[in-house]
């Protein structure tokens, strides 16, 4: 009776040991891999779509980005034909469903360039160029207003000197004094003459723009006067870009899409804020002669402090005519040429 009772015992033994190596089997099976570390569960619900590690791809390092502001009605095709090098980012901004878009359409380029920024934090190239959709533009700096020449031109080593460069150097607008924040301001308090008086003018970006700077650098005191030249198309490096941290970009597009103020204000807040929070001064009106040079290596032209002879006229009108550069305002022939470098 012993022996069998130990034979029955051992069968009993072996069908165990061959159920437990069955169960194992079928629960590999069924991961289609063995378990590793990142399959572990951790004492909660089971993690899905865990990620290898040492596994997520990398954005290849980029030296020179351009970023352009665009609306459906603009045609940013040039970037992509003259400057692919640069790795173009064109935003959308008045279509959701774009590749690339913005939270909200609010505060013109500003929404543009802060979402590239915060997007872009942990990976930026080593210089970003933040320019307009549109290639030919009143405030561009070149007689045709074309900012073809302005790009080739530009000297992408003075800007990782300089940190900061605007893409802009004929002081009309923005120089010598385009802001006395105090001056300017719009009257909250005051006799109720002044009240009045405030109410009937228009409201201006010079009339706000001590409150609204106090919103987006509290920590910053008020400059007196804000000076730098028109109109918010400028490069600035990586290390420019980081002095600040991801969370203080997030709060200047929060004040963006918080803000009550309309576009063509809030807008222009950051137009005059930003040389400021890349770290110039306030008034930044360098010579015309030693920007053209530095800036685009046109070192032999004609100057006074604020302009250079044959560089840009102010138009009469923001928007060019049709037919523009061929024609002129009078629909006249202007005997134009591209640039022989395209």
């Amino acid at each position: 009776m012993l022996t069998g009772r130990r034979s029955q015992s051992r069968v009993a033994g072996i069908l165990v040991v061959i159920v437990c190596l069955a169960l194992l089997f079928l629960r590999r099976s069924g991961n289609g891999q063995p378990e590793t570390v990142g399959h572990l569960s951790t004492g909660g619900a089971p993690q899905a779509h865990a990620t290898p590690a040492h596994t997520t791809p990398q954005t290849p390092h980029r030296e020179t980005e351009i970023v352009l502001a665009s609306t459906t009605r603009e045609d940013p095709s040039w970037v992509y034909q003259y400057f692919p090098h640069w790795n173009p980012q064109v935003y959308i901004t008045d279509d959701p469903l774009a590749p690339l878009t913005v939270p909200k359409n609010k505060g013109r380029e500003a929404m543009v360039y802060l979402t590239y920024i915060i997007d872009h934090y942990d990976n930026l190239p080593d210089t970003v160029i933040f320019a307009h959709a549109s290639r030919f533009q009143w405030h561009n700096d070149d007689p045709d207003y074309d900012i073809l020449p302005t790009l080739h031109n530009f000297r992408l080593p003075y800007v990782r000197e300089a940190g900061y460069v605007n893409l802009r150097c004929v002081w009309v607008i923005g120089c010598p004094a385009e802001i006395r924040p105090f001056d300017d301001e719009d009257p909250e308090d005051g006799d109720a003459k002044q009240r009045e008086g405030a109410e009937k003018k228009p409201v201006s970006a010079k009339g706000i723009f001590r409150r609204a700077f106090q919103e987006l650098l509290p920590e910053v005191p008020v400059p007196k006067l804000v000076a730098v030249s028109c109109c918010s198309q400028f490069a600035v490096t990586s290390d420019t870009v980081r002095r600040h941290s991801k969370e203080r970009y997030v709060r200047f597009r929060n004040w963006l899409l918080d803000t009550p103020l309309e576009d063509s204000l809030s807008g222009r807040v950051m137009e005059f804020s930003w040389h400021i929070i890349f770290g110039k001064e306030a008034y930044h009106c360098p010579s015309a002669k030693e920007c053209y040079c530095n800036v685009f290596g046109l070192c032999d032209l004609a100057c006074s402090d604020s302009s250079c002879d044959g560089r840009y006229i102010l138009p009469p009108y923001a928007t060019l005519p049709e037919g523009w550069p061929k024609l002129g305002w009078n629909h006249e022939d202007r005997g134009y040429i591209e640039p022989s470098y395209l």
